[in-house]
Protein backbone atom coordinates (compact mmCIF):
# COMPACT_ATOMS: atom_id res chain seq x y z
CA UNK A 1 0.00 0.00 0.00
CA UNK A 2 1.60 3.43 -0.72
CA UNK A 3 2.81 5.50 2.19
CA UNK A 4 0.54 7.59 4.28
CA UNK A 5 0.99 10.91 4.70
CA UNK A 6 0.08 13.38 7.13
CA UNK A 7 0.44 17.17 6.62
CA UNK A 8 0.65 19.04 10.00
CA UNK A 9 0.55 22.49 11.76
CA UNK A 10 -1.76 23.69 9.63
CA UNK A 11 -3.67 27.08 10.11
CA UNK A 12 -5.41 28.03 7.41
CA UNK A 13 -7.52 27.06 4.66
CA UNK A 14 -4.92 27.78 1.61
CA UNK A 15 -2.05 25.73 3.12
CA UNK A 16 -5.05 22.90 4.28
CA UNK A 17 -6.36 22.99 0.41
CA UNK A 18 -2.80 22.64 -1.21
CA UNK A 19 -2.24 19.48 1.27
CA UNK A 20 -5.23 17.97 -0.18
CA UNK A 21 -4.62 18.40 -3.49
CA UNK A 22 -1.19 17.30 -3.24
CA UNK A 23 -2.73 13.93 -1.37
CA UNK A 24 -2.57 13.88 1.99
CA UNK A 25 -4.16 11.45 3.97
CA UNK A 26 -4.02 12.93 6.92
CA UNK A 27 -4.10 16.89 8.36
CA UNK A 28 -3.38 17.89 11.17
CA UNK A 29 -4.08 21.01 13.20
CA UNK A 30 -2.23 22.20 16.55
CA UNK A 31 -4.31 22.80 19.73
CA UNK A 32 -1.49 23.27 21.73
CA UNK A 33 -1.15 27.26 22.56
CA UNK A 34 2.45 27.21 23.06
CA UNK A 35 3.02 25.95 19.77
CA UNK A 36 4.33 28.86 16.82
CA UNK A 37 1.73 26.44 14.98
CA UNK A 38 -1.22 26.97 16.99
CA UNK A 39 -4.53 27.38 15.81
CA UNK A 40 -8.23 27.67 17.93
CA UNK A 41 -10.74 25.23 17.92
CA UNK A 42 -13.08 27.41 16.61
CA UNK A 43 -10.88 28.39 13.53
CA UNK A 44 -10.28 24.44 12.70
CA UNK A 45 -13.87 24.00 12.81
CA UNK A 46 -14.67 27.01 10.55
CA UNK A 47 -11.81 25.66 8.78
CA UNK A 48 -12.92 22.13 8.34
CA UNK A 49 -16.20 23.26 7.15
CA UNK A 50 -15.45 25.15 4.02
CA UNK A 51 -12.60 22.25 3.47
CA UNK A 52 -15.38 19.73 3.28
CA UNK A 53 -12.85 16.96 3.64
CA UNK A 54 -13.27 13.24 1.42
CA UNK A 55 -13.88 10.19 3.12
CA UNK A 56 -10.52 9.04 2.91
CA UNK A 57 -8.80 11.82 4.34
CA UNK A 58 -9.15 12.44 8.13
CA UNK A 59 -8.33 15.13 10.31
CA UNK A 60 -6.33 14.80 13.40
CA UNK A 61 -5.79 17.53 16.36
CA UNK A 62 -2.55 17.85 17.85
CA UNK A 63 -3.29 17.52 21.89
CA UNK A 64 -0.42 18.57 24.63
CA UNK A 65 -1.42 17.56 28.17
CA UNK A 66 -5.01 18.29 27.79
CA UNK A 67 -7.45 16.51 30.24
CA UNK A 68 -9.33 13.96 28.02
CA UNK A 69 -12.65 15.54 28.62
CA UNK A 70 -11.43 18.67 26.73
CA UNK A 71 -9.73 16.47 24.24
CA UNK A 72 -13.36 15.52 23.81
CA UNK A 73 -15.66 18.15 23.89
CA UNK A 74 -12.95 19.99 21.23
CA UNK A 75 -13.64 16.87 19.10
CA UNK A 76 -16.90 17.05 19.00
CA UNK A 77 -17.36 20.80 18.64
CA UNK A 78 -14.50 21.30 15.75
CA UNK A 79 -15.38 17.91 13.62
CA UNK A 80 -11.89 16.86 14.00
CA UNK A 81 -11.37 12.69 13.54
CA UNK A 82 -8.46 11.86 15.54
CA UNK A 83 -6.57 13.14 18.77
CA UNK A 84 -2.97 12.67 18.55
CA UNK A 85 -1.76 13.15 21.99
CA UNK A 86 1.78 14.52 21.87
CA UNK A 87 2.27 15.53 25.56
CA UNK A 88 3.08 13.21 28.38
CA UNK A 89 -0.40 11.42 28.91
CA UNK A 90 -1.12 7.93 30.15
CA UNK A 91 -1.81 4.95 28.40
CA UNK A 92 -5.58 5.53 29.96
CA UNK A 93 -6.09 8.61 28.05
CA UNK A 94 -5.88 6.85 25.34
CA UNK A 95 -8.77 4.31 26.15
CA UNK A 96 -10.69 6.80 27.10
CA UNK A 97 -10.75 8.42 23.44
CA UNK A 98 -12.06 5.15 22.24
CA UNK A 99 -10.35 4.33 19.28
CA UNK A 100 -10.38 7.97 18.27
CA UNK A 101 -6.93 8.61 19.56
CA UNK A 102 -2.81 7.52 19.33
CA UNK A 103 0.24 8.71 21.24
CA UNK A 104 3.38 10.63 20.11
CA UNK A 105 6.55 9.32 21.50
CA UNK A 106 9.47 10.99 21.66
CA UNK A 107 11.71 8.02 22.24
CA UNK A 108 15.59 8.42 24.06
CA UNK A 109 17.18 5.23 23.12
CA UNK A 110 16.11 1.54 22.31
CA UNK A 111 14.62 0.70 26.13
CA UNK A 112 12.28 3.39 25.39
CA UNK A 113 11.08 3.07 22.07
CA UNK A 114 10.53 -0.27 23.11
CA UNK A 115 8.63 0.38 26.15
CA UNK A 116 6.10 2.91 23.27
CA UNK A 117 3.97 -0.95 22.49
CA UNK A 118 2.06 -0.14 25.68
CA UNK A 119 0.49 2.27 23.57
CA UNK A 120 -0.47 1.12 20.50
CA UNK A 121 -3.57 -1.26 21.04
CA UNK A 122 -6.19 1.68 21.14
CA UNK A 123 -6.56 3.56 17.48
CA UNK A 124 -9.36 2.31 14.96
CA UNK A 125 -8.04 0.56 12.04
CA UNK A 126 -7.39 3.37 10.01
CA UNK A 127 -5.19 5.90 12.22
CA UNK A 128 -2.13 5.25 13.00
CA UNK A 129 -0.84 2.85 15.98
CA UNK A 130 1.35 5.20 17.12
CA UNK A 131 3.93 8.07 15.86
CA UNK A 132 7.84 8.42 16.63
CA UNK A 133 9.07 11.87 16.41
CA UNK A 134 12.23 12.77 17.77
CA UNK A 135 14.00 13.27 20.98
CA UNK A 136 13.99 16.89 22.42
CA UNK A 137 14.46 17.51 26.54
CA UNK A 138 11.94 20.43 26.93
CA UNK A 139 10.13 20.51 23.51
CA UNK A 140 6.70 18.30 21.99
CA UNK A 141 7.77 18.47 18.45
CA UNK A 142 8.14 20.30 15.45
CA UNK A 143 11.85 21.27 15.99
CA UNK A 144 12.63 19.97 12.50
CA UNK A 145 15.34 17.65 14.74
CA UNK A 146 15.35 14.12 13.05
CA UNK A 147 14.42 11.37 14.68
CA UNK A 148 15.88 8.05 15.26
CA UNK A 149 15.52 6.09 12.24
CA UNK A 150 17.25 3.29 13.26
CA UNK A 151 14.52 3.18 16.86
CA UNK A 152 12.08 3.76 14.51
CA UNK A 153 12.76 0.40 12.24
CA UNK A 154 12.71 -1.90 15.23
CA UNK A 155 9.78 0.12 16.24
CA UNK A 156 8.01 -0.79 12.72
CA UNK A 157 8.68 -4.50 13.76
CA UNK A 158 6.19 -4.89 16.48
CA UNK A 159 3.96 -1.58 15.41
CA UNK A 160 3.18 -1.96 11.81
CA UNK A 161 1.00 1.25 11.82
CA UNK A 162 3.69 3.64 12.67
CA UNK A 163 3.83 7.07 11.48
CA UNK A 164 7.43 8.37 11.13
CA UNK A 165 7.82 12.24 12.44
CA UNK A 166 10.90 14.43 13.32
CA UNK A 167 13.42 16.20 10.92
CA UNK A 168 11.23 15.00 7.27
CA UNK A 169 11.23 17.01 4.12
CA UNK A 170 11.04 16.40 -0.06
CA UNK A 171 14.81 15.41 0.18
CA UNK A 172 15.41 13.18 2.56
CA UNK A 173 11.64 11.21 2.59
CA UNK A 174 12.72 8.77 0.68
CA UNK A 175 15.79 7.70 2.43
CA UNK A 176 13.29 7.82 5.77
CA UNK A 177 10.88 5.30 3.90
CA UNK A 178 13.56 3.10 2.91
CA UNK A 179 15.31 2.45 6.05
CA UNK A 180 12.29 2.55 8.33
CA UNK A 181 9.58 1.33 6.13
CA UNK A 182 7.10 3.15 8.18
CA UNK A 183 3.09 2.78 7.66
CA UNK A 184 2.77 6.59 7.12
CA UNK A 185 5.36 9.89 7.51
CA UNK A 186 4.14 13.28 9.09
CA UNK A 187 5.70 16.86 8.51
CA UNK A 188 5.26 20.05 10.13
CA UNK A 189 8.67 22.48 9.82
CA UNK A 190 9.90 20.28 6.83
CA UNK A 191 6.93 22.02 4.34
CA UNK A 192 7.17 25.87 6.09
CA UNK A 193 8.36 29.13 4.80
CA UNK A 194 7.88 29.95 8.45
CA UNK A 195 6.40 28.78 11.36
CA UNK A 196 2.54 27.79 10.39
CA UNK A 197 3.06 28.76 6.88
CA UNK A 198 3.42 25.98 4.57
CA UNK A 199 5.83 26.67 1.13
CA UNK A 200 3.01 25.10 -0.91
CA UNK A 201 6.15 23.76 -3.83
CA UNK A 202 7.57 21.88 -0.36
CA UNK A 203 3.99 19.92 -0.26
CA UNK A 204 3.53 18.83 -3.33
CA UNK A 205 7.46 17.40 -3.35
CA UNK A 206 7.23 16.10 -0.47
CA UNK A 207 3.75 13.69 -1.08
CA UNK A 208 5.05 12.95 -4.19
CA UNK A 209 8.58 12.11 -2.77
CA UNK A 210 6.64 9.69 -0.05
CA UNK A 211 4.61 8.36 -2.97
CA UNK A 212 7.27 8.15 -5.34
CA UNK A 213 9.14 5.32 -2.92
CA UNK A 214 8.76 1.25 -3.75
Amino acid sequence: MPVKVKICGLTNRIDAQIALEAGADFLGFILYAKSPRYIAPSQVAELLAELALPPHVQSVGVFVNTPIDDVLTILAETGLHLAQLHGDEPVTALAQLKGRGFKAVRPVDAAAAQQANIFTSYPQASAPQLMLDAYHPTAYGGTGHHADWSLAAGVVQTTPRLLLAGGLRAENVQDAIATVAPWGVDVASGVESAPGRKDHAQIRAFVANARRTP
